[in-house]
């Protein structure tokens, strides 16, 4: 499995063990990709800290990849023995059934008016928030500087503009001038950007209520722009948009072949470890900047099953000081969740922190998936299998657009939203 992030890792392996009035058991995530920055090197530190302070707390950490957390996670609650808490990619059904203390048990008012909105917003189910965010990111537009300078373009603030310099981009010879991964590795991502961006009707999967929209008049006209103005014009590289998936597009782009494409902040090393000298800008919107940028969140939570309310919250509260969220989103390149870290963060001339700004500023605005709706998982995997056939040739956006809804409520009639 890839977070929501789009992180993936290999590690897995279990923290301290012992005894003492309270064990709180943590399910963590690996975000790192080797053992060198392991996630349990930074949650065995942070587990080691807090426990100099409550002694009558053991903090007991198990930290699995992402191919495997959040299996681990469902195994557990299964079987009966549900971890106190959970970092993990997703938690509505967890919430759905009841399993999980809402976020006001659980946190100080502090803590929980620290958190960026969209992230809480994000984070409800029915209304009460159960997820609590713990590390973020957003989508820019990459641009490789080399092959704009020698075409002599500027970086692009509309559609138009940017397909007038991926046809530039063509007659110079690059291979993708915009890159287009629309294959089933993460469709959802790719599909949401554009969708967003799709004038002010652009509302992405969901309107303001939160139902579902795929196949809105603004989304059916933002996919018959892409299958005709870019992938029609054969602006989209060699690959099917429809078989090509964002890690052979993020690498392709780390190689030099990509003029243009959406990113998250983990392409910023890997074009920087092969010398590729890129820029960044806002998502183009239809007639100007994108109404919105993308954000994506993975989750915290905290489940009722062993009644430790109060020492989860306390030691979530520790977890979620400025300090800890700063030192995690720096050690991999991700978002603060809070307002205190994004600040610092934005104030900060550290390379690395400067790096990150273009997303940060998006993060305020963004809008995220519909993870607070059980059915999302569903409508996500039928995305991911069937959106490229909507730019396919002979292919048509209104039929898939409109076959999407359908399964979307379908999914949404037969879970609890």
């Amino acid at each position: 499995m890839v977070s929501a992030l789009g992180m993936t890792a290999v590690l897995g392996g279990c923290g301290s063990t012992g005894s003492s009035d309270v064990t709180l058991r943590l399910v963590a995530a690996d975000y790192g990709d080797s053992a060198a920055n392991s996630s349990r090197k930074y949650w065995d530190a942070l587990a080691k800290e807090y426990e100099k302070q409550h002694p009558d707390v053991k903090v007991e950490v198990s930290v699995y990849s992402w191919n495997d957390v959040d299996r681990k996670v469902k195994e557990m609650v299964d079987a009966g023995h549900a971890p106190d808490m959970a970092q993990i990619g997703a938690y509505a059904d967890y919430a759905a059934a009841g399993k999980l203390y809402p976020v006001s048990d659980l946190l100080s008012i502090r803590t929980q008016a620290d958190f960026l909105s969209p992230l809480s917003d994000a984070g409800q189910w029915k209304h009460t928030q159960y997820g609590i965010p713990f590390a973020a990111s957003t989508r820019v537009l990459f641009y490789n500087k080399t092959l704009f300078d020698k075409a002599h373009l500027t970086a692009p603030t509309t559609w138009d503009e940017l397909a007038a310099d991926a046809t530039a981009l063509k007659a110079q010879g690059v291979q993708y001038p915009y890159a287009l991964p629309l294959g089933p590795e993460e469709a959802q991502a790719e599909t949401m950007q554009w969708l967003l961006s799709g004038g002010n009707g652009g509302s992405g999967y969901t309107d303001d209520v939160g139902t579902y929209t795929i196949d809105s008049a603004t989304n059916v006209e933002t996919f018959t722009w892409l299958k005709d103005e870019l992938v029609g014009k054969g602006l989209t590289g060699p690959v099917a948009p429809g078989k090509l998936n964002r890690a052979a597009a993020f690498a392709a782009f780390a190689d030099g072949r990509v003029g243009m494409i959406n990113g998250h902040p983990t392409l910023i090393q890997q074009a920087a470890k092969k010398g590729v000298k890129f820029g960044t800008v806002p998502m183009p919107g239809r007639t100007g900047r994108a109404r919105a940028s993308m954000g994506v969140a993975d989750w915290m939570m905290g489940f009722k099953q062993n009644g430790h309310a109060e020492q989860i919250g306390d030691f979530l509260d520790f977890t979620y000081n400025e300090k800890n969220v700063l030192e995690f989103s720096r050690e991999y390149g991700l978002l603060p969740v809070t307002s205190s870290a994004s600040n610092t963060m934005a104030a900060s001339d550290a390379p690395a922190d400067k790096a990150l700004r273009p997303f940060l500023e998006q993060l305020p605005t963004s809008e995220l998936y519909p993870v607070g709706k059980t059915s999302w998982a569903a409508v996500s995997a039928a995305v991911k299998q069937n959106i490229g056939q909507a730019v396919a040739p002979g292919g048509s956006p209104s039929g898939v657009l409109t076959r999407l809804q359908s399964t979307a409520l379908a999914a949404d009639s037969s879970s609890v939203n």
